[in-house]
């Protein structure tokens, strides 16, 4: 009697909106599983590719993950952890978003009838962090590395891996083009961390087939002033100065006030004007540089000044530009033209502006540290230039990888068929339930293979089991995946469909993490809405303004009653 008479304990504030047990996390595995649904269909050569709209207008075409996570704008806080683990494998691989996302949703999907049977969620972690800890380990056993290869077969090697990630891309028709280019660009920068030393500019116009890359810098001829058209505009070997200070005629900013005894003094002041921009335009030509750029304005004046000199000037510049220009020739940027000796001016061996498309481009060619490449894409619509460019920065991302962890494993669905095969054959020797776990996660990393079948319009379950049949052999099994020429089976290391062993790994790891995170949730506390908060406070300074506060609203000064 005492127990049914205890008031009600009030802990969460009203319209707070809890759910929690079995029926709370089969929600967020079944929104999970509907972010999935999403990019499943963008996986593969053969994958479509996704038209996304947002309010602002703005039209997206993509099949890449990370893009299309990015622009859903998805509310459901389960399925924001797929976005986020979408993110960090572009961020940290770059290739590979759609695999993660597929892996999560699938692991989860698997996990979902053990759940539902009433199997506690932190048997299912535990069984995943073994099975994930497994599978790693057996790729990196698998992987084959391109160390110690002479140059020529390490591009060959790399351009094999470029040309696999650009294979699912809307470029793909040109990936041998496009993979030459992409290492080209990776190798000219070496070991540089900073990926913006590869610009890649965008030109409307022509086909992917004219698109170059530019040993050096280049970008679009910016804003110049009368005086511009009598400037040179091709050297050898010049001197380049970098700066970043205005050339510009400047009137006092200040509101000044000068008195004068004598009208004769008035011109030694404008004088003085004339004078400071005089000697700076002086020293830029004393120092011997034959190219000058700035990102700042360089006015009329001096546009004309180094016209009749014949040097060449660029003002507003990208700081971006600069920087790679910079790194390129080996100049230092000044922020004075006091002082300028010959170990901050850039070289380069030729500089030249050329037309490319409609618009006209300065192009740094020979530059001494080589440590910058430029691409410079043509292609017909802009969504389709857009999309190239994302697809040449996962490819970019790729050959940079495979570069630092030399090792390679192989494609299409081949690897996940093998670490599956492994799995399974690992569980036959586990006693308890978390051998059926372990050949669940087995299981859902089929579904690559699965799916790369079915976006190219095969019958999944045919392919699947003569891979699983030819991954039985144990001595020749390993290297076959998915032929999505022929509709069958065929060995990928031979058909050179290559990827980094680092985008599997990553993708299992971020995959398995997220599906434990999701698992381990089991209550979702939802917070009222403030907008009822807001509404009131607002309402209240609304209400404020009159005499006499909410209370009275309306019957302020000056209202009518």
């Amino acid at each position: 009697m005492a127990t049914m008479m205890q008031p009600q304990i009030i802990l969460l504030k009203e319209g707070t909106d809890t759910s929690q047990g079995k029926p709370q996390l089969i929600s967020n595995i079944n929104a999970c599983m509907a972010v999935a649904d999403v990019v499943r269909t963008t996986l593969g050569p053969r994958g479509m590719d996704k038209l996304i709209h947002d309010e602002k207008g703005n039209t997206t075409i993509s099949n890449d993950g990370a893009t299309i996570m990015k622009l859903l704008d998805i509310v459901h806080p389960a399925a924001k952890i797929l976005v986020d683990i979408a993110k960090s494998q572009d961020s940290e691989v770059g290739d590979g978003t759609t695999t993660v996302v597929l892996l999560a949703g699938e692991f989860l999907k698997e996990a979902k009838p053990f759940i539902e049977d009433g199997v506690h969620s932190q048997n299912l972690i535990r069984s995943y962090r073994t099975a994930s800890h497994l599978a790693i380990e057996k790729v990196k056993e698998l992987a084959i590395s391109i160390e110690g290869k002479s140059l020529e077969e390490k591009k060959n090697l790399l351009a094999k891996c470029a040309a696999t990630t650009l294979s699912s891309k809307l470029i793909g028709g040109e990936k041998e083009f496009f993979a030459s280019m992409v290492v080209d660009a990776v190798i000219a920068i070496g070991y540089e961390d900073r990926l913006n030393m590869i610009g890649i500019k965008k030109v409307p116009g022509g086909n992917m087939r004219d698109s170059f890359l530019v040993n050096g810098v280049a970008f679009k001829k910016t804003f110049s002033y009368a005086g511009f058209e009598q400037q040179p505009k091709k050297f050898e070997n010049p001197k380049i100065l970098l700066l970043n200070i205005e050339l510009e005629l400047k009137s006092e900013k200040e509101n000044a006030e000068i008195r004068l005894s004598d009208p004769l003094q008035y011109q030694s002041i404008v004088d003085a004007e004339w004078n400071i921009i005089y000697d700076k335009l002086d020293k830029c030509v004393k120092s011997g540089a034959k190219v000058v750029l700035s990102r700042l304005a360089i006015g009329d004046l001096a546009t004309q000044y180094f016209a009749d000199r014949d040097i060449f000037c660029a003002g507003r510049v990208t700081e971006e530009d600069l920087q790679r220009v910079a790194a390129a020739t080996g100049g230092t940027v000044q922020t004075t033209v006091n002082n300028v000796i010959d170990e901050v001016l850039g070289f380069c061996e030729l500089f030249e502006e050329n037309q490319v498309g409609n618009e006209r481009f300065n192009i740094f060619s020979g530059c001494p540290s080589g440590l910058t490449a430029t691409i410079v894409l043509r292609g017909g619509a802009d969504q389709f230039i857009e999309e190239a460019e994302r697809s040449l920065h996962d490819a970019i991302m790729i050959v940079r990888r495979a570069l630092k962890n030399s090792t390679i494993v192989a494609g299409g669905g081949a690897i996940d068929m093998e670490v599956s095969r492994y799995l399974r054959q690992h569980a036959r020797t586990i006693a308890g339930k978390s051998q059926l776990f372990i050949n669940s996660y087995a299981k859902a990393l089929e579904v690559i293979p699965r799916q790369l079948c079915d976006n190219a319009g095969f019958d999944a379950t045919d392919v699947l089991n003569k891979l699983r049949q030819k991954h039985a052999l144990p001595s020749e099994g390993a290297p076959y995946g998915v032929d999505i020429n022929t509709g069958g089976v065929a060995d990928s290391f031979a058909n050179f469909v290559w990827e980094p062993a680092v985008v599997k790994i990553n993708a299992i790891n971020a995959a398995t993490e997220a599906a434990c995170l999701v698992l381990s949730v089991d209550e979702t506390v939802k917070n009222p809405k403030s907008e009822s908060a807001q509404g009131e406070a607002a309402a209240s300074a609304m209400g404020g303004r009159g005499r006499g506060g909410p209370a009275f609203r309306g019957h302020g000064r000056g209202m009518r009653r």
